[in-house]
């Protein structure tokens, strides 16, 4: 699939079948984000791959939004170091880029928030300079999904030269 067509379909899920990921597709979803572009080269990410049912189980009970993620065949932390400033711009890169390398492969995702962090530092080993920025849940999604999203049209979204100047593409030069 090419990335337009990756990004045009990508859709989250949250509902997972009993399938398992292979290993090599998990190790090519690591492989995209040590790939990732980051603040100044500084790579200050870590990523915890979480794939023992009952590790799953402690990462949706440390959470605010996360419950669906203990039915995920596997899961990612995703830690970004808080000294630069821009280490959750860099979070979402690396989310973004794991994210499109799963659904790539057929491997759904979809991304939480709203972590205890001081249960996520004492269950999962984290280091008091990494801050745990997102997780993302992944496995073959449970049903057939169609990739089509409700999204707004460009029109509403996207603006030539500056804020209310409509944007249309026959204008582009």
């Amino acid at each position: 699939m090419d990335a337009y067509e990756t990004v045009r379909t990508k859709l989250d899920v949250r509902e997972f079948a009993k399938k398992k990921v292979p290993a090599s597709v998990k190790s090519q979803i690591l492989e995209a984000a040590r790939l990732t572009q980051s603040g100044n080269n500084t790579q200050h990410w870590r990523f915890i791959l979480v794939q023992d049912p009952a590790n799953l189980k402690t990462l949706a009970k440390d959470s605010k939004w996360g419950k669906w993620v203990e039915n995920a065949d596997f899961a990612i932390i995703v830690l970004t170091d808080p000294q630069f400033g821009y280490h959750l711009i860099d979070a979402g890169r690396v989310v973004q880029d794991m994210e499109l390398t799963a659904w790539g492969s057929g491997v759904a995702s979809c991304v939480f928030t709203g972590l205890d962090e001081e249960a996520y530092r004492r269950d999962f080993n984290i280091q008091k300079n990494l801050t745990p920025s997102i997780v993302v849940g992944f496995g073959y999604p449970a049903k057939k999904l169609l990739g089509k999203k409700n999204r707004k049209p460009l029109s509403e979204l996207a603006f030539l030269e500056r804020y209310g100047s409509k944007f249309s593409p026959d204008k582009l030069s």
